[in-house]
């Protein structure tokens, strides 16, 4: 699981675990923000999905370890902080708290 947990954080179904590949994402929208779910090593995250440099879907980049990479421009971006750790984006990206129950992604988009 990643993102820290708020106090009032709302959670709500984004997906199932089996729906997300193992080292990919899916993008899901969840009260009309768009979140990238990815499964990377057994862990799931939820990670703003635009890039923060190019505006670009960030889930249909490469998922590596903790990142994922921009498709268009290769700007990466660790999936537990959301902070770039590749050229050229130089602003971060929201990162969302994920619980799993059972199989389902419960994701909170509560700021």
């Amino acid at each position: 699981m990643s993102g820290g947990l708020r106090e009032g954080a709302q959670f709500v179904k984004a997906t199932t675990v089996d729906a997300v590949p193992d080292g990919g994402a899916v993008r899901v929208t969840i009260n009309g923000v768009p979140v990238a779910i990815v499964r990377s090593e057994g862990e799931v995250y939820a990670i703003h999905d635009v890039c923060s440099h190019a505006n670009v879907a960030l889930s249909e980049g490469e998922v590596d370890d903790q990142t994922i990479e921009c498709w268009l421009h290769g700007s990466r971006f660790d999936l537990l902080t959301g902070k770039p750790t590749g050229l050229p984006a130089t602003q971060p990206v929201p990162v969302y708290p994920v619980k799993i129950d059972g199989d389902d992604v419960l994701v909170s988009v509560t700021r």
